[in-house]
């Protein structure tokens, strides 16, 4: 059996298509899905069985799921809105569940590949290397993210089966529908361009002129081969960005969808006064460790990216149109 946690989410669903691909489909969905339309992204899917995310906690409590064979477990599931300031609501749901579900897996020798995010760096100032001296979150999400980091560091040498962090950078493309505020730009922007013609980028800020601010834009197909490729070939156990290594401008995604639309246009709003000094205006992975750990894989260029998901928007209209 395989576990993917947030397996109904963004990057989790994507995962599963991946492992589906790959020919598996005992597969535990873990997720909370409430009232929210993102069960869709569950309809097309291949897995054995679907566990509510408390209850999937409490058994892992109870030691009630020892007996299982399992192979692997992604970890995808996170509270990640950058916006969300409740600190206590973020450490229990990103830090003691993500500590809870590692000794669970340490203790049994499975593998463990999780989400972490390019938010523990916080302005970027000082580098987008794996290291200590380039971390700074600039809200609680980045900082929930970075302590549980802290805390796999601190476990590496001893664990005794595959610990993977991946930290991801700007992730777009299919499934993102239901993240509403905190879905990309480019699925912000396809929406706009569709709806009025018009895609709404912010006026320059810190120095970037308008549009300008800067993002290294990962497609969700990427991120999905980079986890399953440490999985299938035991790639070796530390933290490692998960991005192109080449940072675009917000213009740059704009500009690319007009270009695969046939229309529209690029209008500035004034930058939310909510979302100073707590926001990137740049970031940009530093794939040294990656390709140190033999990580091959060649990133979708961001022009090429954009024109599948706008095939996959338009294919899928349940998915779009926030």
């Amino acid at each position: 059996m395989i576990i993917v946690t947030g397996g109904a989410g963004f990057i989790g669903s994507n995962i599963i298509k991946g492992l589906n691909q790959m020919g598996f489909e005992d597969i535990l969905v873990v997720d909370r899905l409430g009232s929210s339309d993102k069960y869709r992204n569950l309809t097309d899917l291949k897995f054995n069985n679907y566990l509510n995310k408390d209850r999937f906690r409490q058994m892992l409590r109870e030691n009630r799921l020892a007996h299982e064979d399992i192979q692997v477990v992604f970890h995808q599931g996170a509270c990640s809105n950058t916006m969300e300031m409740d600190g206590d609501y973020m450490m229990d749901n990103n830090l003691s569940y993500s500590v809870e579900l590692l000794d669970f897996c340490l203790e049994r020798r499975i593998p463990f590949i999780y989400a972490s995010s390019a938010a523990v760096y916080g302005s970027g100032r000082m580098g987008f290397r794996e290291e200590r001296s380039c971390e700074g979150p600039l809200n609680p999400y980045g900082l929930s993210k970075l302590i549980f980091d802290n805390h796999v560091r601190s476990r590496l040498k001893s664990a005794s089966s595959p610990v993977v962090g991946l930290r991801y950078f700007n992730v777009f493309g299919p499934n993102e529908f239901h993240k509403g505020k905190m879905a990309s730009v480019a699925y912000h922007f396809y929406n706009q361009l569709t709806a009025t013609g018009k895609a709404r980028l912010f006026k320059g800020t810190d120095g970037y002129g308008h549009g300008e601010q800067r993002r290294d834009f990962v497609y969700v197909k990427d991120v999905v081969r980079v986890n399953l490729w440490f999985w299938t070939n035991g790639g070796p156990s530390g933290i490692y960005n998960c991005g192109t290594g080449t940072s675009r401008t917000f213009n740059h995604v704009a500009q690319g969808l007009i270009r695969v639309l046939g229309r529209g246009e690029v209008q500035y709003v004034d930058f939310p006064d909510s979302l100073r000094g707590r926001y990137q205006n740049h970031t940009e992975a530093d794939l040294t460790r990656l390709r140190e750990a033999g990580c091959p894989h060649r990133f979708t260029p961001l022009e090429e990216a954009l024109e599948d998901y706008c095939r996959f928007l338009a294919e899928n209209q349940d998915r779009a149109g926030a």
